[in-house]
């Protein structure tokens, strides 16, 4: 066994027999808290299953889930940089999948071969509506046109917003995108090209936030009515999230919600059992209502 894999069976000790193993897979992976959502769903609804972090090799991510696989493992999340390398592994693809042409989480089906779904705009989608946040005849403005964008698109226009702008830094990249909407509903342009507006609802899928940064966008885009979320969370108010709040937000809000929800979301697939996501999102998040304004 190869020191980036756990086995994929651990004993019950109660038993002696195997317990369905399952591991999130990513490279970097000891920041990942998907181990502690999950074990936390596991003993909410009373399911026999471990869950371990993978640290995934570069090029070499088919070898490592067929190694977890050939330990016994049933199912695997999928964090950066695999998504696409799971997305061309999977034998068959869920239609969230096929739409952001990335996948986060894989299942072993009865035959051992491999389905791929994405869950991420699942998880945002019903992170909002926890939140409050109406996504019907809304004007979205989503910020990035890279792989996290891909995975949220299709679940945000089957809530039917009026319309989604995307908005890239690479204008070519957001067209592209907004292409494969196949609807008028979806644009494209560049940051510099967004109109100096209010939006209903502000979606930052860039990775900005990783410097402390905030996409130059115009400040006209945030209007007291507007909702801003930031695809990243941290225990403080992301940069993106601190700069809406200055400039009148209704609302801001961070990814944890979300990243809670596609846990879910995944867990519903292995299982077959719907967790509750509220005991969940108040153990990693105590005051969570005081990280929202």
């Amino acid at each position: 066994m190869t020191p980036y894999l756990k086995s994929a069976k651990h004993p019950n000790q109660a038993t002696g027999t195997a317990l369905d193993a399952y591991t999130v897979i990513g490279h970097p992976i000891d920041h990942s808290k998907s181990p502690i959502i999950h074990q936390a769903f596991a003993q909410q609804t009373q399911q026999s299953m471990t869950y371990s972090r993978t640290l995934g090799r570069i090029d070499h991510f088919a070898e490592d889930v067929y190694h977890f696989i050939a330990a016994g493992g049933k199912g695997l999340n999928v964090t950066v940089p695999f998504k696409t390398e799971a997305y061309a592994l999977a034998d068959t693809l869920g239609p969230e999948a096929q739409a952001a042409a990335a996948v986060n989480t894989l299942t072993v089906q009865p035959d051992g071969t491999l389905r791929g779904d994405n869950t991420d705009g699942t998880g945002l989608v019903h992170d909002l509506h926890y939140h409050g946040v109406a996504l019907r005849d809304q004007r979205i403005l989503m910020l990035g046109a890279g792989g996290a964008a891909y995975g949220i698109l299709h679940p945000l226009l089957n809530c039917e917003p009026a319309s989604i702008t995307i908005a890239n830094r690479n204008a070519g990249k957001a067209h592209t995108l907004a292409a494969r909407a196949a609807t008028a509903r979806v644009s494209g342009c560049g940051l510099a090209e967004i109109p100096a507006e209010p939006y209903d609802v502000i979606i930052n899928a860039t990775a900005a936030g990783l410097n402390d940064q905030v996409p130059t966008i115009p400040m006209q885009t945030i209007g007291s009515h507007s909702r801003v979320y930031d695809l990243l969370y941290s225990d403080q108010p992301t940069a993106f999230m601190r700069w809406a709040t200055d400039l009148g937000a209704a609302q801001v809000l961070d990814g944890l919600g979300m990243l809670v929800e596609q846990a879910a979301a995944a867990f519903y697939q292995w299982r077959g059992v719907q967790p509750d996501t509220t005991e969940v999102r108040a153990m990693l998040r105590p005051n969570t209502e005081a990280q929202t304004c």
